[in-house]
């Protein structure tokens, strides 16, 4: 029976981990740890969405914390390594790209311990997003690579890396987001906010390049001003954008806009719901433009590259066009946004293998590995 450690660590792990833990269980076959690293430090939202997805109880929480990349990096490793020696896995699972990701990859692989990464070969070809740097090392280091898309496998062979040690399994997240649908539809979310369904827009905004820069939020609050004239705007807020909302001055002119509804991050259920039932979702995150495609709903992407093209060619993303600056301009969020509206490009549309059984391939792999 092989002995696996899964790691998590940040919210967007959280939704790919839990169906993974669920597969272990359901086989009987897998002697299975949950390894917490604390990397996302909002107890509250933790607890939350474990409680939410179903997730165990981590049998271990390294309480990392909040800190820069090379702090919080090398916190995770000098704390996760006695964790291997330990417990000695024949697998560390590792999902996705933050730092805790490849943190605990490298402390596997320097201990000779064999290292699955879930979400292998997704490439923006950015290198100045942190997330990209962790996904190409974690990848050149790991045994096992699971593949949420067929463009992912090809990525990894145009790396050179051998075929052999890679598989497409289909995507985790939406594993969660198909068992997990008929719930949310029973959340009163839009009625605690005041919303209708199909009358506003979800706003999630939280990349360095859209909200460190006075500059850059700005323009984007002028085409959340211009949106909000017309219909509402749900914006449930990362920290880290209301902190520098604050900071820059911008606090008077979002409490004038009355259709603008700034919320605190939500729950996975509260979250689901609020985007299901929404015209259009602007965002910068990764896993939406995900969700988005399998729930239908037009997504415009505020960045100019995504990892995960597969949700333009078989889904409802599209790329806004960004300016010199690095960030869109508000007449291209505003112009995308009547587009996406008007040109429902991609609803209907499934990429393969997201049928909500990844977790149960990625289960069989690691039993003939």
């Amino acid at each position: 029976m092989p002995r696996v450690i899964c790691v998590c660590g940040a919210r967007p792990n959280f939704m790919k981990i839990a169906p993974l833990m669920e597969a272990f269980t359901a086989s009987g076959q897998f002697e299975s740890v949950l390894v917490h690293t604390g990397q996302h430090y909002d107890e509250r939202m933790s607890e939350l969405f474990f409680r939410q997805l179903g997730i165990p109880e981590p049998d271990i929480n390294l309480e990392v914390g909040s800190g820069g990349h090379g702090a919080q990096t090398g916190e995770v490793m000098k704390r996760f390594e006695p964790v291997v020696e330990q417990r000695k896995p024949d697998w560390v699972i590792v999902v996705g790209d933050v730092n805790s990701t490849i943190a605990c990859a490298l402390v596997a692989t320097k201990l000779g311990v064999r290292v699955a990464h879930v979400e292998a070969g997704l490439r923006s070809y950015d290198r100045t997003m942190p997330e990209e740097i962790n996904r190409v090392l974690t990848d050149a280091i790991s045994d096992l690579l699971l593949a949420s898309e067929p463009g992912a496998v090809e990525n990894l062979r145009r790396e050179g890396i051998d075929g052999a040690r890679v598989q497409f399994v289909g995507n985790v997240m939406i594993d969660t987001l198909l068992k997990h649908r008929a719930r949310a539809d029973q959340s009163r979310i839009l009625e605690e906010i005041g919303v209708a369904p199909g009358r506003y827009v979800v706003v999630t905004l939280h990349r360095p390049s859209n909200v460190d820069r006075r500059e850059a939020l700005g323009e984007l609050l002028a085409a959340f001003e211009r949106i909000a004239a017309e219909t509402h705007v749900v914006f449930p807020m990362h920290p880290r954008t209301r902190r520098n909302l604050e900071q820059f001055g911008f606090g008077p002119r979002v409490e004038r806009l009355a259709r603008l509804k700034i919320t605190e991050p939500l729950g996975y259920l509260d979250y689901l719901k609020l985007m299901s039932a929404s015209s259009a979702v602007l965002t910068d995150s990764g896993g939406v433009q995900e969700e988005t495609t399998i729930l239908g709903v037009p997504c415009l992407t505020l960045r100019p590259t995504t990892e995960r093209p597969i949700t333009i060619t078989h889904g409802t993303n599209r790329l806004v066009p960004v300016g010199p600056g690095g960030f869109p301009s508000q007449e291209a969020v505003v112009g995308s946004l009547r587009t996406a509206l008007t040109d429902r490009r991609g609803a209907g549309l499934h990429p393969p293998m997201w049928d909500g059984r990844a977790a149960e391939r990625i289960a069989q792999c690691l039993l003939k590995a």
